[in-house]
């Protein structure tokens, strides 16, 4: 960590850059107060956010998503392409590159699809897409033709791209939506297995290792998910992974009958989350992505059987890992920088500017739903206390997201 009060500013400032270059800051931040210690990140970069434009801007708009991402400290996310149309073609990204070029208040990189409309039966345009997209990705759902796969990580090789896969075999859903575990039982919930997830992971990484293809798994949750995944990086395999917050400090003894704790993979076993916990610890885990997925209030208001899979957490994001992974000792703060900045922009070539963000760490608060900028209100840390509150985000040097004084 380094520790610099910028004469021209006169703020106590204390700069965690984590290998990432320290921001000019210049006067950018004369509006706050002198009496306080600031500490100022690198610019977050999020490689899993569902901004839900175009095609369902009932849900979120480019503009509210990154208005709310910047107040999370973000100043780069990849959009994942569940939308419609789907960008599986340049002239079906193009409709989301214009909605990008409308709203957005902070970086976007969108995602191609992997297959036609996401629906694993023919490629997409990959080639067509290459030089417009972060990576490949039919987030939402599995792909699940172990050939359609392969010749999507072949494809990708030859053009130098990522694919990052949703991992989930329909074949074992059996009409599961909350974790196969203690809860669903005592409950009467239908159960999802671990073995959905981590099964397709198991036979992609087969692939990544046969083709040679740069392979990324989004949001796992299971402690074989882990296991797996440390194994291939020892073997030599080119992949890396994210898990979310809520994955790392929640856990399905901690699932009320609401729809804000419904998401896909699903809130885990105890044991699933200490392994995530120790994956990040010895670098299995790369990074943390908040797989930020609103939907509306009536959508996410039908308990856990019916609600609509996805939860809201851009905003909250820093807040949580720093309450409850920095301040106990389990990650040092150049640690969370690293999984929440600078690895992701390694992985997926995301560039840094002047892009950082200013937070007081002393700030306790409990999160409120009501404040979000994000059209989406259902999280499952509604009413935690956390430590840590975004004052101001700077994107190249420009002022995106102010708090309002309190």
């Amino acid at each position: 960590m380094l520790h610099h009060q910028p004469e021209e500013t006169a703020l106590a400032l204390s700069f965690v850059s984590a290998g990432l270059p320290v921001p000019t800051v210049g006067n950018l931040l004369s509006f706050l107060p002198r009496n306080r210690k600031y500490t100022v990140f690198p610019g977050f970069a999020d490689v899993h956010v569902h901004l839900r434009e175009p095609g369902f801007s009932y849900k979120e708009t480019m503009a509210s998503g990154t208005r709310a991402a910047a107040r999370g400290g973000y100043t780069a996310v990849c959009a994942m392409p569940n939308l419609n149309p789907v960008p599986d073609s340049p002239e079906h990204l193009a409709v989301e590159e214009a909605a990008i070029q409308r709203g957005a208040v902070i970086h976007v990189y969108p995602y191609g699809a992997i297959t036609v409309g996401e629906q694993g039966e023919q490629l997409a345009d990959l080639a067509g897409m290459a030089n417009r997209v972060c990576a490949f990705s039919d987030d939402g759902r599995g792909v699940q033709s172990r050939a359609m796969m392969k010749e999507a990580m072949v494809l990708a090789k030859s053009l130098g791209k990522l694919i990052a896969a949703h991992c989930e075999d329909n074949s074992l859903l059996n009409g599961g939506y909350i974790h196969d575990g203690a809860y669903a039982h005592a409950h009467g919930h239908k159960g999802i297995s671990s073995e959905s997830e981590w099964r397709p992971i198991l036979r992609d990484l087969e692939l990544a290792a046969e083709t040679g293809c740069a392979y990324h798994v989004c949001h796992i949750s299971t402690r074989e998910s882990v296991a797996l995944i440390r194994e291939a990086k020892k073997s030599g395999v080119d992949v890396t992974c994210e898990t979310g917050p809520h994955y790392l400090v929640l856990d399905d003894s901690c699932l009320q009958e609401d729809g804000r704790f419904k998401m896909n993979p699903p809130l885990r076993d105890k044991t699933d989350r200490e392994a995530l916990v120790e994956g990040l610890l010895d670098g299995t885990i790369d990074m943390i992505a908040t797989d930020h997925a609103p939907h509306s209030a009536e959508e996410k208001s039908r308990g856990l059987q019916k609600s609509a899979m996805g939860v809201v957490g851009i905003e909250t994001a820093f807040p949580v890992v720093y309450t409850h992974l920095v301040r106990p000792g389990i990650l040092s703060l150049e640690q969370a920088v690293k999984l929440l900045a600078v690895n992701p922009r390694k992985r997926f070539s995301l560039p840094l500017g002047n892009d950082f963000s200013v937070w007081d760490l002393e700030d306790r608060y409990a999160i409120d739903p009501d404040t979000f900028l994000s059209l989406g209100r259902a999280t499952p840390f509604a009413g935690m206390e956390v430590y840590g509150r975004c004052l101001a985000t700077v994107l190249d040097g420009q002022i995106v997201y102010q708090a309002e004084r309190s």
